[in-house]
């Protein structure tokens, strides 16, 4: 008796175990063929309306959930997509943009039944590791973030013919990587917002931490900065331009250095609000008052932006939007659509730091 019970549990019809709906119970349910079934579960090609609308409906009352194994050896897709960052695990933790960014990108792709692999890439024998699981078909496309200039890992995705969607423009801008989708916000434009609204503070010696230079951001928001500056017949004065790395350490280090060499600094665009956190420290120790002795802005809007002291001037980057399109992007190349690129416009949001 023991072991025909157990025997019965192990087949899943022991007492209080229910039997999984198959796709033999959904087809019964709905009254067409266990191949219209098989259509509409892989998209829904060659059937009517009518017997969709059947199928859908038998699948919600039995409760029937498709076998992903099962389908990928139908269709020769994973079902799912890789978020790939190429920076250290630390950082992840620390910018609260990569969180927003990545939350945006799984509910986009909830909505197609697509899973979503966090996969972090800072060292070069990680990225390596990472670029032969995807390679061999464990995801069907790459959300990748944070990519610096000389950093393989795009070029490598690009011409394995791997689907990937880049978070922001590529920096090189040859070889295979000009072929790569992506999305990004305004950083250049964004710039110039920001510093035209310093200028018209009445500030005149403003400063900029940029972002790092070998990744699009830090480019392009150095080029707005300067833009405006040149616009308003300020001289270029390299004195005042300092690259940090978008950690709050950073900010506070640069920001420092900076007051020591041209302390009669009364402006600091900061390329991101964690740097300009960072940035408000160094200038409370020199004993400078925000934003009566120096204004600062910031770039993001992040949850740094509006925990700061004082709240932080910055510009807003559409986060929810750029993980939608980043997300459409994807989806489109992995039903087989070309490449594209998605640019969208940033927001000037003044608070209490300028």
């Amino acid at each position: 008796m023991t072991s025909n019970n157990a025997a019965g549990k192990a087949a899943g019809k022991g007492p209080g175990r229910r039997r999984r709906p198959t796709i033999h119970d959904v087809a019964r349910e709905a009254g067409v063929s266990r191949g219209t079934v098989s259509r509409v579960l892989n998209g829904g090609h060659y059937v009517s309306p009518s017997a969709a609308e059947a199928v859908n409906a038998a699948i919600r009352k039995t409760g029937y959930v498709l076998n992903r194994h099962a389908r990928s050896l139908i269709t020769g897709r994973s079902g799912s997509a890789a978020f790939l960052l190429t920076e250290p695990q630390e950082k992840f933790f620390e910018d609260p943009n990569f969180n927003v960014l990545l939350r945006g990108c799984t509910q986009a792709l909830a909505a197609h039944d697509i899973p979503l692999l966090l996969m972090l890439a800072g060292t070069r024998e990680e990225q390596r590791r990472i670029i032969r699981y995807v390679s061999a078909g464990h995801v069907d496309g790459v959300l990748l973030v944070s990519s610096h200039t000389g950093d393989p890992v795009a070029e490598q995705l690009v011409e394995a013919g791997i689907p990937v969607v880049m978070c922001g423009k590529p920096v090189d801008g040859t070889g295979p990587t000009t072929r790569l989708a992506h999305v990004a916000a305004d950083d250049r434009d964004g710039a110039r917002q920001m510093v035209r609204h310093l200028l018209a503070t009445g500030r005149r010696r403003i400063a900029t931490v940029t972002g790092p230079l070998d990744t699009p951001g830090g480019v392009e928001r150095l080029a707005g900065y300067r833009e405006v500056l040149a616009e308003a017949g300020l001289p270029a004065d390299e004195g005042l331009i300092a690259a940090g790395d978008y950690s709050r350490a950073s900010g506070a280090s640069t920001a420092a250095g900076l007051l020591a060499r041209r302390p009669d600094l009364d402006a600091l665009f900061v390329a991101s609000d964690l740097m300009a956190q960072g940035a408000l420290t160094a200038l409370e120790r020199a004993g400078r008052t925000v934003p009566g002795d120096v204004a600062v802005g910031g770039f993001d809007d992040s949850t740094a932006a509006v925990s700061s002291m004082p709240p932080l001037t910055t510009i807003r980057q559409p986060w929810d939007r750029i993980s939608a399109e980043m997300v459409r992007l994807l989806v489109g190349q992995i039903e087989g659509e070309s490449t594209s690129a998605v640019i969208l416009p940033t927001e000037l949001v003044t608070r209490d730091s300028t």
